[in-house]
C-alpha cells in the first residue's frame, strides 16, 4: 500500500555533519513499487512548492534553495526522481521506460499523496534542466495540479534538433534495438566508477558552472554519492534508452505546444544562466519568441545551474514573479505567507 503524509514519520536525513545539503526533514515515499526519497521544510500552511534537480543530481543540490523558499511561507518540498539520489535506481523495462514522463506520473503522485494537493491548493514547480523539463511535462499531463512553473533552464535536444513528424518505417523498427543494443555495450559498470572516483567528475561537473568549483567539495560529493552506488549504472543505461526513444510527443518543443492550447495551463517562466555551455540562452530567447505567453529571466554571471551559482538573484526573481501570477491562479484563494 502506498504511504500517505499521515503515514510517513519525518526524519533527519543522516548526511554527513554540518552540510548545506542538509535541509528539511527527509523520509521514503513508495510509489508502484519504487522507492523515491524526498524532503520538506516550511510551514505546514505554506502553498506547495516542489523541487526538482536536474540530470545527476538529487534534492541535495537545492542547498541554497530551500530555506529562502521556505521563509518566504513556501512549504518547500525536495523529491529525489526515479534513478537518483537515494531514490530507487531500476533497471530498463520496456512497458515502464526511465523519461520525463514516467517522472512527471512520479511527480502528479507525490503531488496528491504526500503534499496533498489539490487539498491544500495547486503546487509550483521549480525545476532545474531535467527537472524544468518534468516540471513542463506534469504541468501538461496534470494542468489541475499545477499553479506555476519555474524551469531553469529548460533543456531537450529536440529544442536544437527537431524530431520529423514522420520518421522512415525502416529507422522507426531499427531504432529501438540498436538504442538498446549501444547502451548495452557500453561499459557504465566500468566508467561510472571512475568517473565518480577522480578529478573527471569535477571537470565535468565544471562545465555547468562559471565560477571554479574546485573548492566546493559539498557539490562535488552530492553529485558523487548516487553515481557510486551499486545500481548507478543500470540506471544511468535505463534513462539513456528511455529519454533516447521518448515519442515526440514528450519532447519540449511538442509539450509547450500542447500547453499553449490549454484554457487552463500554468505561467511558466524560463530562467538562464547567460553563461550556460550546456542549453544557450538563445534557446530560451527563442522559445519566448514563438511562445510570447511565457516569460524569460536572464541571470547574469551564471551557468547551467542558477539556482546553486547565483541564488539570491534566482530567489529575487522567482519569488518576483510568483508575486506577480499566484494571485489569479489559486482555485483555494491561498497567498504566499499565508
Amino acid at each position: 500500500m502506498e504511504a500517505t503524509t499521515h503515514q510517513i514519520a519525518l526524519k533527519r536525513d543522516a548526511l554527513p555533519a554540518a552540510t548545506p545539503a542538509d535541509w528539511g526533514d527527509g523520509a521514503e515515499w513508495h510509489w508502484q513499487g519504487f522507492r523515491s526519497h524526498w524532503r520538506v521544510l516550511g510551514p505546514e500552511s505554506g502553498r506547495p512548492l516542489l523541487l526538482l534537480h536536474g540530470f545527476g543530481a538529487s534534492s541535495d543540490h537545492w542547498r541554497h534553495n530551500a530555506e529562502p523558499l521556505a521563509a518566504a511561507g513556501y512549504r518547500v518540498y525536495g523529491l529525489d526522481l526515479i534513478g537518483f539520489g537515494r531514490s530507487e535506481q531500476p533497471r530498463h523495462q520496456r512497458q515502464r521506460p526511465l523519461d520525463n514522463r514516467l517522472w512527471a506520473r512520479q511527480v502528479s503522485a507525490f503531488l496528491e499523496q504526500v503534499a496533498q494537493v489539490p487539498q491544500r491548493g495547486t503546487a509550483v514547480l521549480v525545476g532545474n534542466s531535467l527537472g524544468g523539463l518534468t516540471a513542463l511535462t506534469t504541468a501538461v499531463f496534470r494542468p489541475d495540479l499545477v499553479a506555476a512553473v519555474a524551469a531553469a533552464p529548460l533543456p531537450d535536444p529536440a529544442l536544437m534538433q527537431p524530431i520529423p513528424l514522420r520518421q522512415p518505417r525502416r529507422w522507426r523498427r531499427l531504432r529501438r534495438p540498436l538504442v538498446v543494443l549501444a547502451m548495452r555495450l557500453l561499459p557504465l559498470e566500468l566508467l561510472l566508477p571512475v568517473i565518480s572516483r577522480t578529478a573527471l567528475l569535477r571537470i565535468g561537473l565544471q562545465g555547468a558552472y562559471r565560477r571554479s568549483i574546485r573548492h566546493d567539495r559539498d557539490l562535488q560529493q552530492l553529485i558523487a554519492r548516487p553515481a557510486r552506488r551499486a545500481t548507478a549504472a543500470r540506471a544511468l543505461r535505463a534513462m539513456s534508452i528511455g529519454m533516447a526513444l521518448r515519442p515526440r510527443g514528450a519532447t519540449a518543443p511538442a509539450l509547450l505546444e500542447r500547453l499553449s492550447q490549454t484554457s487552463t495551463a500554468p505561467p511558466l517562466l524560463l530562467l538562464w544562466g547567460r553563461q550556460d555551455r550546456f542549453v544557450p540562452v538563445l534557446i530560451g530567447e527563442r522559445l519566448q519568441q514563438e511562445h510570447p505567453w511565457l516569460e524569460l529571466a536572464v541571470l547574469e554571471n551564471s551557468g547551467h545551474c542558477p539556482h546553486d551559482e547565483s541564488p539570491d538573484a534566482f530567489h529575487g526573481m522567482v519569488l518576483g514573479w510568483l508575486d506577480r501570477n499566484l494571485e489569479c491562479n489559486d482555485p483555494l484563494g491561498t497567498v504566499r505567507g499565508a
